[in-house]
């Protein structure tokens, strides 16, 4: 159902009497209340009117007119209490209950046990409706479930009419800009009386404020929630304890606002509220996303650079994108040690993936190296993909030793990840232009039979004959050219090479 996701769907709850003539105009007995995901409706032949209570704030009906409710012959409540039945009728039992409740002259739970025998499921549920309305004493309608959970009478649809009455309390408040202060409230009044749906309320009530647009009011009450200790979900199989910080959190992240949930982790945390430890994987998650982005926009700023459409990054420029960068990996790392420190063993693995997936976004080959053999030390296996990404960021930074150590996971491959594990590194070689280890790379791969792509062998080709010119070396150029003469490879590679000095050459004299 919707309830287990924590999202109720919005119906307008209200009692609305007919009366027995036509001629004679429906009129509502009850306030309307909040969204609650129900309507119940009387039906037949009482003209109902609305009079004071005892209490001045709370309409009702006086003594002996809830009585002369006992002609009505239908009830309709959707979803929740519904009766096609015609023998399914209000017993007096119904009305005494309500006049006995509202009277408050003793304990709900003596009245209810005292006529536990005289009251259905359905009667009961309908009392709980009667006193959820807006106007009524709502206390009174907790009490009455506390009853039911301490009777061992709450069932399935019982729960599910009671969490949609919360949520439409919840709702209320929210729309008339209550403090989070009588939000968290309700909810410990909710947990007093044995509420404990199959979600989480907190993660409803974050739900609202955030649908509603009241995105400040949902970290204030994340924060209330936090200071005040409310419990919420417990461990899953894996041992993950999520909550509210990193629920809230999740929702930014959902909007594309990565960095306000990484700040927002670490503000909690570091106001001493203390998130969950799920919430610091969420936010490394965020850190992770946001350094994929950040590091898509430089790209694209590189190429319109290239294309000669923007200026070229001046030195201040470059150190505020280094800085960002900087200041996005220290997040991760403290995040990461804060999970190290508060969490159990089995979040170690998750903590140097998410650390992995961190610096290869920004292009640390050595830190994510590292971090490679730290997962394999607790037991957590890496992708051979990230192996060959990470080679292939070594590479391009030169970085010889780890790159040696990263190739000798190839004495045992298969001959199809030798040659896809070669083909990344001899790219990061082109990428750093670092021509000369590329070369070297393609003759090894010819000695092993795989042939590299077209276009690497002649970018290889291409970014000899260019160092030839500055520094005069052939040595390398004539090795690569006999080693693809041998393979027959050599001829295309020359032909796109020409190809390409003619179009530059076009190019120019346009």
């Amino acid at each position: 159902m919707a309830y287990a996701q924590g999202f109720a769907p919005n119906f307008k709850l209200g009692f609305v009497f007919s009366s027995g003539s036509p001629s004679q105009q429906r009129q509502p007995l009850m306030f309307l209340a909040a969204h609650c995901g129900f309507s119940l409706k009387f039906y037949d032949g009482v003209c109902a009117r609305s009079f004071k209570f005892q209490k001045p704030s709370i309409v009702a009906a006086k003594h002996g007119s809830v009585r002369g409710l006992r002609a009505l012959k239908s009830v309709e409540l959707d979803q929740f209490v519904t009766s096609d039945d015609e023998e399914d009728e209000m017993g007096e039992g119904f009305f005494e209950a309500i006049e006995e409740l509202e009277r408050m002259r003793r304990e709900p739970s003596d009245i209810l046990e005292e006529m536990n025998d005289r009251l259905s499921a359905r009667e009961l549920q309908l009392v709980l409706v009667y006193f959820s309305q807006d106007g009524r004493d709502s206390w009174c309608a907790l009490e009455v479930f506390d009853w039911l959970r301490k009777e061992n009478r709450v069932d399935k649809e019982t729960m599910e009419l009671m969490v949609s009455i919360m949520c439409g309390w919840v709702k209320r408040l929210i729309q008339e800009q209550h403090g989070v202060c009588d939000v968290v409230d309700l909810l410990v009044d909710m947990d007093c009386v044995g509420l404990r749906p199959g979600f989480s309320m907190i993660e409803k009530v974050i739900s609202l404020y955030w649908e509603m647009g009241e995105k400040e009011g949902a970290v204030l009450f994340v924060e209330e929630v936090l200071r005040r200790g409310i419990p919420y979900a417990s461990e899953d199989k894996e041992g993950h304890k999520g909550g509210p910080t990193g629920y809230l959190a999740w929702k930014m992240m959902a909007e594309g606002d990565y960095r306000s949930a990484v700040r927002l982790v670490i503000r909690f945390r570091e106001s001493c509220l203390r998130p969950e430890v799920y919430s610091y994987l969420v936010a490394m998650t965020a850190v992770v996303k946001e350094l994929n982005e950040f590091a898509k926009a430089l790209r694209k700023l590189k190429s319109f650079t290239r294309a000669g459409l923007v200026t070229k990054l001046d030195l201040e420029d470059v150190e505020l994108a280094e800085k960002y960068q900087s200041d996005l990996l220290a997040d991760g790392v403290r995040l990461s040690n804060w999970v190290i420190q508060d969490g159990s063993p089995s979040l170690y693995g998750v903590v140097h993936e998410r650390l992995l997936a961190m610096y290869i976004c920004a292009g640390h080959g050595i830190e994510a190296e590292r971090q490679l053999w730290e997962m394999k030390l607790v037991g957590k296996e890496a992708d051979g993909d990230l192996y060959d990404i990470v080679l292939a960021i070594c590479a391009s930074q030169k970085e010889g030793n780890a790159t040696a150590r990263l190739l000798t996971r190839l004495d045992l491959a298969s001959s199809l990840q030798k040659k896809k594990s070669l083909s990344w590194l001899l790219r990061g070689y082109i990428k750093g232009g670092h021509f000369t280890e590329a070369a070297e790379t393609v003759m090894k791969m010819l000695e092993l039979g795989f042939y590299p792509e077209y276009l690497d062998r002649a970018a290889v080709l291409q970014g000899l004959r260019k160092r030839i010119q500055q520094y005069g070396n052939l040595d390398t150029y004539v090795r690569l050219c006999k080693s693809l003469s041998d393979a027959n490879l050599i001829g295309p590679c020359l032909v796109h090479l020409y190809i390409r000095k003619y179009k530059l050459w076009v190019v120019k004299m346009l």
